[in-house]
């Protein structure tokens, strides 16, 4: 991908403020785009903004994204600072205490399922009549391998990570003809903030997993967020894509 191919594009992107989020922006905004950064940590937000350093290109809101009122609110004040958005990037995202199924509390879980899943949902359904008003959007949805093969001690997070793949799909042939693809990534564990907080256990299987015997980096998925979020991609939608260093479930 070159410099241009985000040129008059406007990008929304979800736990936006480090990892995958921050990543995709950074590369957009190089590659002549416009993002509004949305994530739950205010803190966060104010630090990535400085590091970003391109003025209005980039604007923040502090937003629960599993509350219908603020992600409203939220879209709002993106289309208010940049004039529309083209393209929807649903990276906020939450393990959750690790635990087997029967020691799982069940706030956990529902708070779980509320950010990975529900945040994709409502954040889709808001943003996405007004891409196919104008005929052309993109949303990109980041699952998980554990959304496939389901990890043991994180049901809630592996469940909602299948939901979103679910979520994918029927978003995909519903906007199949309106000029709007969704697709979503299933990563392999990558090397984040979201890892490094993990249960160091849980980290070593995923790397013992991997046939590249390594985590994947924020970078090399942003590369893929990016190309899904372009022009360049045509003839997919509704598909998921791994970046698993050769690991594969189905």
């Amino acid at each position: 991908m070159t410099n241009g191919d985000f040129e008059a594009k406007v990008a929304v992107i979800t736990g936006g403020a480090r990892g995958i989020g921050l990543e995709s922006a950074r590369m957009m905004l190089a590659r002549g785009g416009r993002v509004a950064l949305w994530d739950a940590d205010q803190a966060a937000l104010d630090t990535a903004l400085a590091d970003l350093a391109v003025g209005d290109r980039a604007t923040g809101t502090t937003v629960d994204v599993a509350d219908d009122a603020a992600v409203a609110v939220a879209l709002d004040d993106a289309v208010r600072s940049h004039g529309k958005v083209d393209i929807l990037v649903n990276s906020a995202g939450i393990i959750g205490a690790p635990g087997v199924v029967t020691d799982t509390d069940s706030a956990v879980w529902r708070r779980v399922l509320e950010v990975n899943l529900s945040g994709t949902f409502l954040c889709s359904k808001l943003a996405a009549p007004a891409m196919v008003g104008r005929g052309w959007g993109r949303i990109v949805n980041i699952a998980s391998l554990a959304g496939k093969d389901g990890t043991p001690s994180m049901a809630a997070y592996s469940a909602s990570k299948a939901g979103v793949i679910a979520l994918t799909k029927v978003m995909g042939k519903e906007l199949a003809t309106s000029g709007v693809l969704v697709n979503c990534i299933a990563p392999a564990a990558l090397d984040t903030e979201m890892a490094r907080n993990a249960d160091p256990a849980l980290v070593k299987i995923m790397i013992d997993k991997s046939p590249m015997a390594r985590l994947g980096t924020a970078e090399e998925c942003a590369e893929l967020v990016c190309w899904l979020a372009s022009d360049r991609l045509g003839f997919s939608t509704g598909a998921c894509f791994d970046l698993s260093g050769g690991r594969a479930v189905y």
